[in-house]
């Protein structure tokens, strides 16, 4: 019998509270995620700071979402949630 592993995607999933959808965002850019909210924490009002990613949609064929990479978007970091999958 094989054996299984566990195979980390290249991308992190966001909820962005703003557009109410799900995001895309390359673990590379996940840094910066990390560092605005560590030098920000606690800080009201946060700053503007975007981050690049892909919208997810709906798959019509798989009844599923999926990432749109037709489209790298900028989202507001203050507006995403990470999503624990």
């Amino acid at each position: 019998m094989g054996i299984l592993r566990n195979i980390k995607s290249d991308y992190e999933i966001y909820e962005n509270e703003n557009l109410q959808c799900l995001v895309a965002i390359e673990r590379n850019d996940c840094k910066q995620i990390k560092a605005y909210r560590k030098k920000y924490k606690g800080k009201e009002p946060l700053p503007s700071q975007t981050v690049e990613g892909y919208k997810f949609v709906m798959d019509e064929e798989f009844k599923s979402l999926k990432i749109d990479f037709s489209e790298k978007l900028q989202f507001e970091i203050k507006d995403l949630v990470n999503v624990k999958g």
